[in-house]
């Protein structure tokens, strides 16, 4: 069996971290290590490496994230010699290879934690014994910080439906009517925007420049730099 993810160090956080330290330190790390926040002309061995990267730190959170998978995942981890992890100079392929053989062999300990009412992992994708899906965790964890920015640049619909609502309101009852069809039309689209989407789904159907430019002002209000 490969080596065990060391998922404290992927993260960069000691075993005595709080919660609230696992959740601030999972946005530095996944925002450093968001694939999209690659430049256009990334080699694929460095998007490779980036995915690698950004999947092992999703996985860490979803482990870290919750009470009961925690406490499994320190079980496990008091129960074996630190010879049996991976160690600080591990490449992103291996960090990532021991994340996923860690949830390939380990399932059976979080047939418990998932879905369990209060855990913090509910929607990140997957079920009993399967790997999150590392979009949805970021969708999930930064979900008030990304609509207003997902927001600002997909108003499909609002912009759709106030131009339509304008050109009906003027056949009606001319320059009031377009008025008051535009703003109507606008209301109605905005609800076609969000409607039925969460955060994630929207994120990941945008362009791969206006993911970057996302990931961009998120990272200057978390990290405090637009690096």
């Amino acid at each position: 069996m490969s080596s065990l993810p060391q998922y404290y160090n992927i993260l960069n956080v000691p075993q005595t971290a709080t919660a609230d330290e696992v959740r601030a330190a999972y946005k530095r790390e996944s925002l450093r290590t968001h694939p999209d926040r690659l430049p256009g002309n990334a080699t694929p061995v460095e998007r490779r490496r980036a995915t690698e990267r950004f999947q092992a730190v999703s996985d860490a959170y979803y482990i870290l994230s919750d009470p009961v998978r925690r406490a499994e995942y320190d079980a496990l981890f008091r129960s074996q010699p630190a010879s049996a992890f991976t160690d600080d100079t591990a490449s992103e392929a291996e960090q990532e290879k021991a994340s996923s053989s860690f949830f390939q062999n380990f399932s059976q300990f979080f047939n418990n934690a998932t879905g369990t009412p209060g855990a913090t992992g509910t929607g990140m994708g997957g079920g009993p014994g399967q790997r999150p899906d590392a979009h949805n965790v970021f969708g999930d964890v930064f979900e008030e910080m990304l609509a207003p920015e997902v927001a600002h640049v997909r108003p499909w619909w609002s912009w759709a439906g106030g131009a339509a609502g304008s050109v009906m309101g003027y056949i009606v009852a001319n320059v009031p009517g377009a008025i008051a069809g535009g703003f109507a039309g606008n209301r109605l689209g905005a609800i076609r925007d969000a409607k039925g989407k969460s955060v994630a789904q929207v994120f990941g159907s945008l362009q791969g420049n206006q993911k970057a430019e996302i990931l961009r002002a998120l990272a200057f209000k978390v990290l405090g730099s637009m690096g």
